[in-house]
C-alpha cells in the first residue's frame, strides 16, 4: 500500500516489551507490536502528515480485507499511530505496569520528548481492549460523549458528500478510507477519528476542537458578538459533542486541553517559572515546587489550555477565541446566508400554501383545520397535554 502511494519503506522495528506482570485477559489478546519507518510520497502535493494519514487509512482496510480479520475479532490489525510528529504507546495495562516500563523504549535514557500525553483510565461504556486503551491517536479523554449515538449519525450521514481539497482526494477516493467512525468505536476513539478528518482536512487544532466542543454560546448575552457569530457558525458545520468530557489533546505543534460547557469534569494547571506547562485531572500529578510556580488554575466550562511549541507560547484563552473569532466576518457571512423557516412559509402567498400530507393521516380540509396534515397527529396528543 505504501509503495503504491508513493512512499519508500525504510525499515521495520519489533518494540521491546516485557509482559511478565500483565493479566491473564491482556496476556491473551496481547498483540504483536511494530514500528515502521517511510519516507514522504513522491507522488502526493499533500504535506507529511496529511500523506501519513491517508496511508493509514487505507492501510487498516486493506489489511483487514486481505486477511479476512474483523474489527474488534480475535485476530485483527490496528495503527496507534502513523505521524511524522508523534508516537502513541498504549495497552491494556494499570499505570504501574507502565511505570514498570512494559514498554522499554519509554524507559530507556535516550528517549526524549518536549512534550508528553499520558492518560489512564477504565473503560465505562465498552468492554477494555488494547486498541481502546487512551491516549488515542490525536486525544485523550476523561468523561463519556452522550451525544454520541447522533453525533456517529450525523458523521454516517456526511460520509456520502466528503471530498477533501487539502488532502488531494475525490469524493471516489474518499470513499476508500471511509469509515470515518468505526461502529464499534469507542466514545473516545469515535471523537478522536472525527477531529483527526477536521485537522488533516485542513483546520487547526484549536479550531477543530471549537467546533467540536463549543461554548454555551446561544443564551451568553456577555459574550462578544464575533465570538458568538463564530460559534453559530461552526454549529452548522458539526453538531456539538457533549459530554460531560475534559479533552486533552496534541499534533506535535499544539498540546493543550479543553473542558465542554457542562463542566463536570476536573481539570487543574500549572505554569512553571522554569517554562514547564503541568495539566491534570488532579492537584499533584506531578511535583512542582512552589517558589517556580508561575501561574496556576483550573478549566472553566469552555475554557481551552494552549501551548504553541512553534511559537514557544502559552496562548490565553479569551485572545485565542478573538483570534478566530475575527480570521472571518462569520457574522456577515451568517446574515446573509442563514435562512429561517418562518422566511420560507412567508415568501409563498398564503392561497398558494398546502397543509403536508402525511400517510395515513386525514387530508381533507375542515372548519378547524385541526385534522389536516400534520395535525392529525398532533391532535390527539393535545388530550394529553
Amino acid at each position: 500500500v505504501a509503495e503504491s502511494l508513493g512512499h519508500s519503506i525504510l525499515g521495520w522495528r519489533q518494540v521491546p516489551t516485557d509482559n511478565s506482570d500483565l493479566g491473564q485477559a491482556a496476556l491473551d489478546t496481547e498483540p504483536a507490536i511494530e514500528q515502521v519507518f517511510l519516507t514522504k510520497s513522491s507522488k502526493s502535493k499533500a504535506d507529511f502528515e496529511q500523506q501519513l494519514f491517508i496511508l493509514r487509512r487505507l492501510s487498516i482496510v486493506s489489511i483487514r480485507a486481505a486477511l479476512n480479520l474483523k474489527r474488534g475479532g480475535e485476530r485483527d490489525f490496528y495503527m496507534c499511530s502513523l505521524s511524522s510528529r508523534t508516537i502513541v504507546y498504549k495497552g491494556q495495562l494499570m499505570p504501574s505496569q507502565l511505570q514498570g516500563y512494559y514498554y522499554a523504549d519509554i524507559g530507556h535514557e535516550n528517549f526524549s520528548s518536549y512534550m508528553a500525553l499520558v492518560h489512564s483510565r477504565f473503560s465505562t461504556n465498552t468492554f477494555p481492549s488494547w486498541d481502546r486503551a487512551q491516549p488515542m491517536r490525536v486525544l485523550g479523554h476523561n468523561g463519556e460523549i452522550n451525544t454520541l449515538k447522533g453525533n456517529k449519525n450525523w458523521m454516517k450521514a456526511r460520509e456520502g458528500l466528503l471530498e477533501c481539497e487539502k488532502l488531494g482526494l475525490s469524493q471516489d477516493e474518499m470513499s476508500k478510507i471511509l469509515p470515518i467512525v468505526d461502529a464499534t468505536s469507542s466514545d473516545s476513539g469515535a471523537f478522536d477519528g472525527v477531529l483527526e478528518l477536521l485537522i488533516r482536512g485542513g483546520r487547526s487544532l484549536p479550531e477543530a476542537v471549537m467546533m467540536m466542543i463549543p461554548e454555551a454560546w446561544q443564551n451568553d448575552v456577555n459574550m462578544e458578538p464575533d465570538k458568538k457569530a463564530l460559534y453559530e457558525f461552526l454549529s452548522a458545520l458539526m453538531e456539538p459533542w457533549d459530554g460531560p468530557a475534559l479533552i486533552s489533546f496534541t499534533d506535535g505543534r499544539y498540546l493543550g486541553a479543553t473542558l465542554d460547557r457542562n463542566g463536570l469534569r476536573p481539570g487543574r494547571f500549572y505554569v512553571t517559572h522554569s517554562g514547564r506547562v503541568v495539566m491534570g485531572s488532579e492537584v499533584g500529578v506531578v511535583d512542582i515546587p512552589a517558589q517556580d510556580v508561575l501561574r496556576k488554575g483550573r478549566l472553566n466550562p469552555g475554557m481551552m489550555l494552549l501551548v504553541d511549541f512553534d511559537n514557544h507560547t502559552v496562548v490565553d484563552d479569551e485572545a485565542l477565541k478573538a483570534q478566530y473569532s475575527k480570521a472571518h466576518p462569520y457574522g456577515e457571512w451568517l446574515k446573509r446566508q442563514k435562512m429561517y423557516l418562518k422566511d420560507i412559509v412567508e415568501s409563498v402567498p398564503e392561497t398558494d400554501r398546502v397543509a403536508p400530507s402525511i400517510s395515513g393521516s386525514i387530508t381533507q380540509t375542515n372548519e378547524n383545520k385541526e385534522c389536516v396534515g400534520i395535525n392529525a397527529i398532533v391532535t390527539p396528543l393535545k388530550a394529553f397535554g
